[in-house]
């Protein structure tokens, strides 16, 4: 996958260098897959990295409770006045010895390793166990951050969808006033018309034009949207194989949409996770005030040299109990105690926080969907309007103006079906995102065309 997604890309790079070569084809299942690749989104790629800074704090933590082993060689050449460490030369005179008061040079090479162990300390344990939960949460956030972005570039998507479907309304009004110009002059060459109407016909049409104008102008500015919501070459061109359309939904309560979001929503993951963290923490924290045993001990040779060197060693457990440091670890366990309650409350907030998304969304969706039929019915009205209007026009039992209001009608009944149709979808977004499933691909499929 991830393979594809790098040739995508660079083919991608090539065509947008390239006028003669075509269009990308861009389905918003591809759009969302390509943005949430590794190499996709920027902040796919920093939630990447985060996820990577956990796993080695991890590995640093469990560092404390896996063995120490250094190796040390070294030569040096010394020179000691004995008198400064407390020896006095011939302080009861013996006949036939002399102590010297400063002795030197002599060479010392010691060749050793040294190794320590932590044999029992509960609050390492529990900060390595904090950090694997840290892990978890890392990747939950990943999760999330594919949500976001998955939601994102769908709603970039939408709206240049719906830019797009403005282009063909704005051209089709175009193409209807041309050819209600046309009618306006046969009429006025037959004797049955005026030059109001022929004014008024060409006045309409440049209106459409305008309208048209605007329309392309906002389709370029959506795609260049997309692009970068994808993280996509801005001078990419690409095509939109999906359609602005009407896919109905399963009906779901809103305790059935709750629970699902509840067990499936990455961040609420995260959030938990999180939580967890900040408990194991504080009890880390808390259990430094247990005893910690830890082993050491060395070996290897010294002498004056290589040759003259002899095996010493050390072995040894050492016992370390905590007594007063002074309230600094009295103060960090309250920190890590405060911060434990504060992940407590987000995690409480962000569970209200979904129960606000979906029941917002739900009720979005059901308004759209509402919107959606009147909308239809509208549209449908409309078109017949206009048509009765053109043939009551033609057999002169009608003026120009009559036809025009229907004709006016009727783009606003296109433009009704289409801002419906874009609600009822950015509300199944909304939806799709609420529970956690935006990134998902069966949910993508269903926005595609049948």
């Amino acid at each position: 996958m991830r393979f594809l997604t790098i040739l995508l890309l660079a083919a991608t790079a090539f065509a947008a260098d390239d006028p003669a070569r075509p269009a990308l084809p861009l389905s918003l299942k591809r759009a969302v897959e390509i943005a949430t690749s590794p190499e996709g989104n920027t902040n796919i790629q920093l939630s990447g990295e985060a996820l990577k800074q956990a796993q080695q704090r991890s590995a640093e933590t469990r560092a404390a409770l896996l063995p120490d082993i250094e190796a040390s060689i070294g030569e040096q050449s010394r020179t000691e006045n004995l008198a400064a460490l407390g020896f006095q030369a011939n302080i009861i005179p013996i006949p036939g010895l002399h102590f010297p008061a400063f002795v030197g040079p002599f060479t010392t090479m010691d060749a050793r390793v040294t190794g320590t162990q932590t044999v029992f300390d509960f609050a390492s344990i529990r900060r390595f166990q904090a950090s694997k939960v840290g892990i978890s949460a890392a990747k939950s956030d990943v999760d999330s951050t594919a949500e976001q972005v998955a939601a994102q570039v769908a709603r970039a998507y939408l709206a240049a969808l719906k830019a797009a479907t403005d282009v063909e309304t704005a051209q089709a009004d175009v193409t209807l006033s041309q050819a209600v110009l046309t009618q306006a002059e046969n009429q006025k060459r037959a004797g049955t018309g005026t030059g109001i109407e022929i004014t008024r016909a060409k006045v309409q049409l440049a209106n459409d034009q305008q309208r048209l104008l605007d329309a392309q102008n906002d389709r370029r500015s959506t795609q260049l949207r997309l692009l970068r919501a994808m993280s996509l070459r801005l001078d990419t061109a690409i095509e939109l194989t999906d359609k602005l359309q009407y896919v109905p939904v399963d009906a779901v309560t809103i305790e059935q949409a709750k629970a699902q979001a509840i067990q499936e929503r990455p961040d609420y993951k995260a959030q938990q996770e999180r939580e967890d963290n900040a408990r194991l923490s504080a009890n880390a924290v808390k259990l430094e005030r247990l005893p910690s045993v830890q082993a050491f001990g060395d070996y290897g040779s010294i002498g004056t040299g290589f040759s003259s060197a002899l095996p010493t060693r050390t072995v040894g457990v050492s016992l370390r109990v905590p007594i007063f440091d002074g309230g600094r670890r009295d103060a960090r366990r309250a920190e890590s105690a405060s911060q434990y309650r504060s992940e407590k409350v987000r995690t409480n907030d962000l569970r209200e926080q979904i129960e606000l998304d979906v029941r917002l969304a739900l009720d979005a969706l059901q308004s759209a969907d509402d919107q959606v039929k009147v909308a239809k019915d509208g549209l449908e009205l409309s078109d017949s309007e206009l048509t009765q209007a053109r043939r009551r026009y033609d057999a002169g039992v009608a003026v120009g103006l009559e036809v025009t209001d229907a004709q006016t009608r009727l783009a606003r009944a296109r433009d009704n079906q289409t801002a419906a149709l874009y609600k009822y979808n950015l509300a199944r977004i909304d939806l799709a995102q609420a529970v956690g499933q935006a990134s998902r691909p069966v949910f993508l499929d269903t926005l595609r065309q049948p």
